[in-house]
């Protein structure tokens, strides 16, 4: 009986490691295409961005973009000069202030989305559901704040 089990062993470590590495490896993120004006705001925030959020390392995802962002194995990811959310111009919708930058907030199945708010250009921040706090927010907001200017400044 050991002859049988010794060949089906082998086979399933290797679909065990096959999909470990299926599950680490940075997953595919649309690319946002903002005006010219915009995208100089996102090279900024991009050259502002923390090595680690939250303790996960700098992990950018496929395709590589300077619009674009990840920390983890995409539990965090940034897409900056995106359109403006759809829900936003909800009556119901959502947001929360973190460290001076306003984010509008959506649920999503497997964690949640944050889009700036009031800046000249939306950045996006999704967290997978490893997060259950807006804890990597308190992290990006800094660079959000000193790169992507607010939309309209107030006169006292």
């Amino acid at each position: 009986m050991s002859h049988r089990r010794l060949p089906f062993l082998p086979l399933a470590v290797l679909l065990a490691a096959a999909g470990c590495s299926a599950t680490d490896a940075a997953r595919p993120v649309a690319v946002p295409a903002p005006p010219a004006e915009e995208k100089a705001l996102c090279l900024a925030l991009h050259k502002a961005l923390p090595a680690s959020v939250a303790g996960e390392s700098r992990r950018d995802p496929e395709p590589r973009s300077e619009l674009t962002a990840g920390w983890g194995d995409a539990a965090i990811v940034l897409r900056c000069g995106v359109p403006r959310p759809a829900g936003l111009q909800s009556t119901q919708a959502d947001g929360v202030e973190v460290n001076g930058v306003n984010w509008f907030s959506e649920e999503l199945e497997d964690g949640a989305r944050f889009t700036t708010t009031y800046r000249r250009t939306y950045v996006e921040v999704t967290l997978s559901d490893r997060f259950t706090d807006m804890g990597p927010l308190t992290e990006l907001a800094g660079p959000v704040a000193r790169t992507v200017p607010p939309r309209f400044t107030r006169t006292p």
